[in-house]
């Protein structure tokens, strides 16, 4: 069994295509809301980003779809077993489907971490590709779902390559959703960025623009890396 230990939680990876990686830590310990009361996490995989959440927002009540059967067990079976289980909901299906059958459903924060692979070659293995992999009109519908569904102030967050974040962000003015803040994130500071987390919303702001650097040198952690995860990572 491959199991994750964070400080408040465990994170059981069984089954699942995506492992626990950079970009879902750093998304749930960079996503930035104002005491948010109701989150939805799209496509959560093992659940690690929601429990994130739930550790981060104490009083918030926290929905995750995931439409892979397997990947969508798993976190359930995590959730379960958490201190925040009370707080977690999984629903396994697709988001469509998801706001489908929940059409008045609002939150104040939204994230994921979707399949970013736009136009390329696939992953070997079919479920890495379902993780993976996707095209544009995955992210049209995304943000258009996004959008008739945050509340007020509320926010949609992402974490994604730079490419695909600018894609992302061309499409969301058609959606009513405006930039509020964009992430740099680099391995190196002398590093070109190689993900970005953008955070959208409804109300026109001025783009905040920040950087933030993974690795002081190498195999050393930025000072920054490590605040963001010292109330998870055990080695901090």
């Amino acid at each position: 069994m491959s199991v994750f230990k964070f400080k408040q939680f465990d994170v059981d990876q069984t089954g699942c295509a995506m492992k626990i990686n950079t970009d879902g830590v750093l998304l749930g310990a960079l996503a930035d809301a104002n005491v948010p009361k109701s989150i939805l996490d799209i496509g959560a995989g093992t659940g690690v980003i929601a429990m994130m959440l739930a550790q981060r927002y104490t009083n918030a009540l926290i929905d995750a779809v995931e439409i892979d059967e397997t990947a969508s067990k798993t976190a359930e079976c995590n959730f379960k077993s958490s201190k925040f289980a009370e707080r977690l909901h999984m629903h396994p299906q697709s988001f469509e489907d998801y706001f489908e059958m929940n059409p008045d459903v609002k939150y104040h924060l939204i994230v994921s971490n979707p399949p970013f692979f736009l136009n390329s070659l696939l992953s070997p293995g079919p479920k890495k590709s379902l993780a993976r992999h996707t095209d544009e009109s995955f992210f049209e519908r995304l943000l258009n779902a996004c959008a008739n569904h945050l509340a007020d102030g509320g926010t949609a967050q992402f974490i994604l390559p730079v490419g695909t974040a600018e894609i992302v962000t061309s499409y969301s003015a058609k959606f009513g959703l405006c930039l509020y803040k964009r992430i740099n994130i680099r391995s190196f500071s002398h590093d070109e960025p190689h993900r970005e987390l953008i955070i959208l919303g409804k109300e026109q702001k001025k783009l905040i623009v920040e950087d933030f650097v993974i690795y002081e040198s190498l195999k050393i952690y930025s000072a920054a890396y490590q605040n963001a995860l010292k109330d998870f990572f055990t080695i901090f």
